[in-house]
């Protein structure tokens, strides 16, 4: 239960005076719901003003203060022309003050002829007349305090105004408590870092105040490290049981190659968890074609071996039924019995299954979600997988090792090279196993940056490259054209290619689709029935089509690193040669061009993963705000890297030294993490 003196900052928005539906719209599209949301939303520029006592002391670009008075109104020659008011500084220098649109009212009632207004805005010069186009302030001549030198800039939304999410940030500032120190004090002395209270205000007054910014972001990073810190130690504690295989079926397991070493080594680092009675809580990370489906295939013929159950648990039926035929292909002639269960599966298929599970004749069952759903039991299972582990929640996985009789090992797969900052950020509790090897004979991708002013090329490569036999995909950021962009839509695109190779050689395939006829188009594809699939980001994981061996994407520039390393291993699985092309714009920045150039000099998608979170920088990072992870308001990539070590060791010296939450600072960061909203993962994973 959250601790009372929190409850002001959790209370609605809507409670404040003054806070209405229709003010309300606006601050929820920015997620400002709650007054600590409010308080957490930091600005992130600076506007500072010049206050000066005559116009010619300032210079043209710089934002002013100066008292004026209006002498006369310059009315345009239509309703919609510019608005003047030509106003006059006490030396007697002339400044316009301009106003667009239908404003010359307000510009009126503003400025009554011969009297003095102290206003503030951009200086600028037109011709030789200098003005100030739509001042942001205007106040009377005795009210200093009305507009301030230094007023802190908010990222809005249509609808919200600075000045009103400042009056809000005011409100939120003023229901901070006084809460107990939750930082070591040393730290906080080293540092140089204020109170938390402190902190809050000195950072809503400046985005420059690095000492309060690095404050608040170390807490939200501490109370997530806290949190998986407890987390590790409940899961560490729980009894599970040890599963030893004994090699009869991984033995006999046919492959047209040998393991590689590092798939060797990963599989002797799962074996020994599983070996033990605590139960494994480990996450397997593999570049795109690094083979981790052959270890996980290996971890639960270990369990099968042993006398259990294990399952696969897969984020789309289209994946399922590929990890389905896969690893059907890889057990043949052994005496394993493999099942899947998706939500498509129904009546006696359906029911088939469910007691094979419940008797335990089924030994590995591949499924979606549909198969940690209450009508779904198991004999005895051991060992969950999980792949592409960032597309479910936390609760969903839990959800699947509650069906086991004793808390069942868990090994959680993904081929998003992940940062090593962003894997303690977000994976703390869990040990981590790496692939770093490609099996031999995998040939790399080449990739070509090409001008997207090359188009019509292009798109009769792609014309010849089908003639061939082979496919293709091509990608785009945007499902339709939109007025605000310049960007290539999906939907265009695949009129445009219909037009030029035929209606039933190019499918579509989008996030705002319904999901049946998404792998209705998926199936079609991966079938040979179509020739050119072109998408969204929707095809970045997972869909393999070893007959694709061309790639396009659309002005790759709009991609992260990350995302483009994914869609770009969408090809290069069957034998013939692959190409990506990333299609550009003609003009590029130079973080941009970066960017680009390393996608064409490496397919290492670890050494990929780390550029995109250098270049990045404060950027929205893939992967650090996906469903079931944690999401930072407060620390930004580059707070990440340097704070995220400092915050894990002291999290580990407050769980393993100082007693944790029944220790001395136990109380202060039982507040923090409430405050931060990291208490609810504790007892949900606990209760695991």
């Amino acid at each position: 239960m959250r601790p009372e003196i929190l409850n002001p900052l959790f209370a609605a928005l809507t409670d404040l005076k003054g806070v209405g539906p229709q003010l309300a719209k606006p601050l929820a599209r920015l997620g400002l719901e709650r007054v600590v949301d409010v308080l957490f939303h930091l600005p992130t520029g600076l506007i500072s003003r010049v206050s000066v006592d005559r116009i010619d002391q300032a210079q043209p670009g710089q934002t002013i203060i100066v008292e004026v008075t209006a002498r006369d109104y310059r009315p345009g020659r239509s309703p919609r022309a510019p608005f003047g008011v030509e106003a006059f500084d006490r030396a007697g220098d002339h400044v316009r003050l301009v106003y667009f649109g239908r404003t010359s009212g307000l510009a009126r009632k503003l400025f009554p002829i011969g009297e003095t207004r102290r206003v503030s805005g951009r200086l600028d010069l037109y011709g030789e007349t200098r003005q100030i186009v739509h001042p942001d302030h205007v106040a009377e001549p005795g009210d200093g305090g009305a507009i301030a030198e230094h007023e802190p800039v908010y990222p809005l939304t249509e609808g919200l105004t600075n000045a009103r999410l400042s009056q809000l940030a005011a409100v939120a500032l003023e229901r901070r408590p006084e809460l107990a120190e939750w930082i070591d004090a040393p730290l906080l002395a080293s540092r140089g870092w204020p109170a938390w209270r402190e902190a809050l205000a000195r950072a809503h007054a400046s985005p420059r105040d690095e000492a309060a910014r690095d404050r608040l972001a170390y807490d939200e990073i501490f109370a997530n490290q806290v949190a998986l810190m407890l987390i590790r130690q409940r899961l560490r504690n729980r009894r599970g049981r040890a599963i030893v295989g004994d090699g009869r079926l991984t033995g006999r397991l046919r492959l047209p190659f040998g393991l590689t070493g590092a798939q060797e080594r990963v599989g002797r680092e799962i074996a020994g968890d599983m070996a033990r009675d605590t139960p494994m809580l480990r996450m397997l990370q593999g570049d795109v074609g690094s083979g981790k489906t052959l270890v996980a295939l290996r971890a639960m013929l270990t369990a099968v071996e042993a006398g259990t159950q294990a399952a696969l648990l897969a984020p789309t039926e289209i994946l399922a039924r590929q990890h389905f035929a896969t690893l059907q292909t890889m057990l043949a002639g052994l005496p394993v019995n493999l099942a899947i269960l998706t939500g498509r599966d129904k009546g006696r298929v359906r029911e088939s299954t469910l007691m094979g599970l419940a008797d335990g004749s089924i030994d590995i069952l591949v499924g979606t979600h549909a198969i940690f759903q209450q009508a779904v039991t198991y004999r005895d299972l051991a060992l969950v997988v999980v792949d592409e582990q960032h597309r479910f929640g936390v609760a969903q996985r839990l959800m699947l090792t509650q069906k086991a009789i004793r808390p069942p090992h868990l090994l959680v797969m993904t081929a998003t090279p992940i940062p090593r900052t962003l894997l303690l950020a977000n994976h703390g509790e869990m040990d981590v196993s790496r692939l770093d090897e490609m099996p031999p004979g995998r040939t790399p991708v080449d990739t070509r940056v090409v001008s997207v002013e090359r188009l019509d090329e292009v798109v009769a490569s792609l014309e010849r490259h089908l003639a061939t036999g082979a496919q293709a995909y091509w990608v785009c950021p945007l499902v339709a054209e939109s007025e605000a962009s310049e960007l290539a839509a999906a939907e265009e695109r695949a009129a445009l290619l219909r037009e030029r190779l035929g209606a039933d050689r190019v499918g579509l395939v989008h996030g705002r689709m319904k999901g049946g006829d998404k792998d209705d188009v998926m199936a079609r594809f991966q079938a040979g029935a179509i020739g050119v699939l072109v998408a969204t980001t929707v095809i970045e994981v997972g869909v393999d089509v070893p007959a694709a061996s061309l790639m396009v994407v659309e002005h790759a520039e709009h991609f992260g690193l990350a995302q483009l390393h994914q869609l770009r291993g969408r090809v290069g699985r069957g034998s013939p040669k692959s190409v990506c092309l990333l299609l550009r714009s003609p003009t590029l920045s130079d973080t941009a061009r970066e960017r680009l150039a390393l996608m064409r000099e490496t397919n290492d998608g670890f050494v990929i993963a780390e550029k995109d979170l250098e270049l990045r920088g404060g950027g929205e990072l893939l992967g650090l705000k996906q469903s079931g992870e944690a999401d930072y308001r407060l620390a930004n990539p580059d707070q990440l890297v340097r704070l995220l070590p400092v915050a894990h060791d002291d999290a580990r010296l407050f769980v393993e030294r100082d007693g944790g939450m029944d220790g001395a600072r136990g109380d202060a960061v039982r507040l923090c993490l409430y405050l931060f909203e990291r208490d609810a993962a504790v007892p949900l994973l606990r209760s695991g």
